[in-house]
């Protein structure tokens, strides 16, 4: 197999050849936004009775509001398909870890392609699309990396996933430009701030940038500032208590971001895509407020999928408006290759299943044909892909959703998915059915994680012990040991 950088020299040969000098638009500077584990419903502007958002609340007001957008039921896979325009399953990527949540090195990503665009990027955040080096965002398009490791600041698992052991949200451990960095603070101003001096350096440069900040907050554990907790609790449970504080970190720090970008004289020609959520929401605060919606997190309903999008660039397209089009995350990667003016030719054209909805940003009146977008939870048992086809699924067109292929809902008369309604609407399902059984067949071959077996001890952990000293525990190595079953199974107290 090529190497990772035999694999990039070549993709950025092949996107050079494809950037046209003639650029449709003017090209602007990027930054998405997107926390971890929010819910739509977690958010005051979409009608959370008890959680306050005041700046992401006036950034919808001034944003263009996309009102039927879908993300994935889980974190790696919801980058995975942000970041390749197609569904995760095409990059290998069916979990959070186990090896299934690396992307294939085969992919181009949306990173390497801006960069070989002329833009220079940055993330500051979690990557969680492998932890190996070959894997990390530096040799998959980033020229800025400041990350932690796994799918959150701590964790540890089989195989290669796993962040600097005993890792906590306030003074973590991060990995900057590949080196470790001792950080002071709380881990949403770590970010952010990173991110803001990364911005502040690059402003005057004759090269737009590309800033992604995709956070680990408000994923579990649940630690939060005491003083953030305290603005919630007696309202709701303490757990519920401590989600929303955290989701108020990113409230604060994202206001002060666009309130930087104003300061600059950046705000006019800067695209700020706010991501309210990489899936479905944090299911105890979904019990409080959830938007009509079922489901949560780890599911295929509306609640495990549908996200807030709200987009703004001033110098383009107005704002404080919605669009109800159903759209997905597959659709950022083309959408931003037409604004800055790459054609998707060659191996993107293959790549990419996304549409652009650029049209949909500049004209009221664009059409936009009916789609079906798949749905698929993933996560089944080594071995037992075969059985998981029907199990954690729906496919959806704008009217009809067809989950676990036993229920029918009517989502334009049944937004809730209340009513199961196959035997008045068999037509609708037998068609949706059909198009499932192609899309899982052509999956298959590109499952490519499947069989993967990782190291017994994960890489950052074991460069962790190496540069500051220490081993893991035997608790940790069987934590770690890719050859036990998982979950891990727990023995019963004596």
């Amino acid at each position: 197999m090529k190497s990772a950088v035999a694999l990039f020299a070549a993709t950025a040969f092949a996107l050079s050849s494809l950037y046209a000098a003639d650029v449709k638009h003017s090209r602007p500077n990027i930054i998405l936004v997107m926390p971890d584990d929010l819910g739509y419903g977690d958010y005051s502007c979409l009608g959370n009775p008890v959680n306050k958002t005041p700046n992401v609340d006036a950034f919808w007001k001034q944003s263009v509001r996309f009102t039927d957008f879908h993300v994935s039921p889980t974190c790696a896979p919801t980058r995975s398909a942000l970041f390749s325009g197609r569904h995760e399953f095409k990059n290998g990527v069916t979990h959070t870890i186990l090896e299934r949540e690396r992307m294939s090195l085969k992919t181009i990503t949306l990173a390497q392609t801006l960069k070989s665009a002329g833009y220079t990027t940055g993330i500051f955040g979690k990557w969680h699309l492998g932890d190996e080096a070959d894997y990390q965002p530096e040799k998959r398009g980033f020229d800025e990396t400041f990350i932690h490791g796994s799918g959150g600041i701590g964790q540890m698992y089989p195989g290669s996933g796993g962040d600097v052991p005993g890792n906590m949200y306030t003074n973590p451990t991060l990995i900057h430009n590949g080196a470790f960095e001792k950080t002071k603070g709380y881990c949403t101003d770590l970010f952010f701030g990173q991110a803001t001096k990364w911005i502040d350096q690059k402003r005057n440069a004759d090269t737009p940038f590309f800033c992604y900040i995709p956070l680990n907050v408000a994923h579990e554990p649940l630690q939060c500032p005491n003083e953030y907790f305290e603005h919630y609790k007696g309202k709701v449970p303490d757990n519920v208590a401590k989600f929303y504080g955290m989701i108020e970190t990113v409230d604060l720090n994202f206001g002060r971001l666009i309130d930087q970008l104003k300061t600059w004289g950046l705000e006019e020609n800067t695209l700020v895509i706010y991501i309210g959520t990489d899936n479905g929401g944090y299911a105890p605060a979904c019990a409080v407020f959830n938007a009509g919606m079922r489901g949560s997190k780890l599911t295929p309903f509306q609640g495990g999928t549908r996200a807030p999008l709200f987009m703004r660039w001033p110098a383009q397209f107005p704002g404080g408006r919605d669009i109800s089009a159903l759209t997905a995350h597959i659709d950022i990667f083309p959408t931003l290759a037409e604004i800055i003016g790459i054609p998707l030719k060659g191996e993107l054209a293959k790549q990419i299943e996304g549409r652009s909805f650029w049209p949909l940003l500049t004209n009221v009146k664009a059409e936009w044909p009916d789609r079906t977008l798949v749905t698929h939870v993933g996560r089944w048992d080594k071995g037992h892909t075969a059985e998981a086809k029907f199990a954690g699924c729906s496919i959806r067109n704008s009217r009809f959703t067809l989950v676990n292929n036993r229920q029918l809902f009517d989502l334009q008369n049944d937004p809730g998915e209340s009513k199961n309604v196959i035997e008045d609407h068999a037509d609708e399902a037998a068609k949706l059915r059909a198009e499932y059984d192609k899309w899982w067949t052509d999956v298959q071959p590109m499952l490519v994680n499947e069989d993967a077996i990782g190291p017994k001890i994960n890489p950052i952990g074991e460069r962790y012990w190496k540069e500051f000293g220490g081993s893991p525990t035997p608790a940790q190595l069987r934590l770690m040991d890719p050859t036990q079953p998982w979950p891990p199974v727990r023995q019963k107290p004596k």
